[in-house]
């Protein structure tokens, strides 16, 4: 798979702090980050980001180019795995692990990696990590069989139902679960009307098995309690994409995890109003001066 990326430097007369990168969610795309990628900038952080399989600018895993698909987020591991050593790595000093700031499924591939290597990076920011999916009343059991279902019936590629139609160049702002922000909603949309191929509607039932199959995973005993990586933890109290409250539950298992609840916000807590985003920013200010400081020039 050919994977897109991007780097940056840190601002011109700040000193330098390190490397943060950057993991985003299902759907993103590296553009819809360059205010926050302007935002580390200007607190000395180098870093990268990455465009996931499947999504972006990177390489289709499927014959339609608007569909989400994998047969395991073994994949997303893979792609984590060259995006650190070929990418992130080369930016950072031997003695110096880069931080990490994750949102929703990237926080959940994020997870993954920790929980193989807790020792990979010096700290984590996780952005409402996909723990459990909000299902919109239908429990979550069934979703979960469905999918199962599917994909052992050979319809692994075929569309979840209704994704097919979600085109996200016909998005209204009222329509959207994301973000309570107009204005960052629609840089977003224009970002995709600029360059419509980086749009993506939604999964197939393989990907959505294969992120059940993940996430049963993560909810076994011991698997939070192995991460001893410093994390602090963000959820959405108006969140309806994951689970706040599997979100919750989660962090209080982690050996060095802290979480912060901004009660207000949507899923997309980085592509919120300013007052959301500002307790964000707070928030990782504080964390990050834990674990980095003015490098030498």
């Amino acid at each position: 798979m050919k994977l897109r990326t991007a780097r940056w430097a840190p601002a011109p007369a700040v000193a330098r702090r390190g490397v943060c990168a950057i993991l985003d969610g299902h759907t993103e795309f590296i553009e819809k980050y360059g205010e926050v990628i302007d935002e580390l900038a200007a607190r000395g952080f180098s870093g990268a980001i990455l465009d996931w399989r499947g999504q972006g600018g990177s390489e289709r895993a499927s014959a339609d180019p608007l569909k989400a698909h994998v047969r395991s987020f073994a994949d997303y591991d893979a792609d984590l795995c060259v995006f650190i050593e070929e990418v992130v790595a080369p930016l950072t000093k031997k003695q110096n692990a880069p931080l990490v700031l994750a949102h929703s499924m990237g926080a959940h591939i994020l997870l993954r990696a920790l929980h193989a290597n807790p020792r990979i990076f010096a700290a984590v920011a996780m952005i409402a990590p996909m723990l459990r999916l909000e299902t919109q009343g239908y429990p979550d059991s069934l979703i979960g069989a469905l999918s199962s279902a599917h994909s052992h019936l050979g319809l692994a590629q075929a569309w979840v139902w209704g994704m097919q139609g979600r085109d996200p160049l016909r998005q209204r702002f009222e329509e959207n679960r994301v973000t309570s922000d107009r204005s960052r909603f629609a840089r977003t949309q224009n970002l995709l009307v600029a360059n419509p191929a980086l749009r993506l509607a939604g999964p197939s039932w393989g990907w959505l098995d294969a992120a059940y199959r993940s996430m049963a995973l993560m909810r076994r005993p011991g698997f939070a309690e192995s991460i001893t990586t410093p994390c602090l933890v963000f959820g959405a109290g108006r969140d309806r994409v994951v689970s706040t409250a599997a979100i919750r539950d989660f962090a209080r298992r982690l050996p060095h995890g802290s979480y912060i609840e901004l009660a207000d916000a949507r899923h997309e807590i980085l592509m919120e109003n300013d007052s959301i985003r500002a307790r964000f920013w707070s928030a990782f200010d504080a964390f990050a001066d834990n674990y980095v400081g003015a490098e030498e020039s």
